[in-house]
């Protein structure tokens, strides 16, 4: 449950900051507002709820806050916002610890939902091994080109370059994106993301 778990909101520009509370409380949810990352790192938050912070913030990006929770081992879900979409920052944000990616303008359904699974992870988390085994199955139906492709996307690479490299169409980089989707059963880019991470990290340990 989400009940009484607060939603950090860290945002610099007021205009969004305010709308996301209107946002928050209209859907039943506790919304705590930052105008910078400093001022929440300040706050001590408590060990429940759930972080939704921008990326690009004038003393303290949203990158730099995720390291910074890292380090101060603030086990806190993130939702990172950012208005220029970047698949090398989407992967860098999920290492840090972010479960969604959300680019804005974003869809109030959409930006609900992916707070309603950050706080759900609070309440009901599934293990490591259950997570990692969950990827690895959504991941093993992919061909050996549709990897490739994958590969690419997660090192921010355009579909005309991954078609270059391939030496494959352009058309039939976008079919594979498209079966990446479908295989994983992925709603968005950043589930793609972390599925991937996931299964990597277990390769490499």
């Amino acid at each position: 449950m989400s009940y009484g778990q607060t939603v950090h909101v860290i945002e610099d520009d007021c205009a969004v900051r305010e709308s996301l509370d209107l946002l928050l409380r209209s859907a039943g949810l506790t919304p705590r507002l930052h105008p910078s990352a400093r001022d929440f790192l300040e706050c001590k938050p408590a060990p429940d709820g759930c972080v939704v912070t921008d990326v690009r913030m004038a003393d303290m990006t949203g990158i730099e806050l995720l390291a910074e929770m890292k380090n101060r081992r603030i086990n806190l879900p993130a939702v990172v916002m950012t208005a220029f979409a970047d698949v090398p920052v989407a992967v860098k944000a999920m290492k840090l610890g972010a479960v969604d990616f959300i680019e804005k303008p974003f869809d109030d359904e959409l930006m609900v939902g992916s707070i309603r699974a950050a706080l759900a992870r609070n309440s009901d988390p599934d293990s490591p091994e259950s997570q990692i085994a969950a990827a690895r199955r959504r991941l093993s139906a992919l061909t050996a080109r549709e990897r490739d492709v994958l590969h690419g996307l997660m090192k921010g690479k355009l579909n005309k370059t991954i078609a270059f490299e391939l030496g494959i169409s352009v058309r039939t980089v976008e079919t594979h994106r498209a079966n990446l989707m479908t295989k994983t059963q992925s709603e968005s880019l950043s589930e793609l993301i972390r599925l991937t991470l996931l299964a990597e990290e277990a390769e490499q340990a």
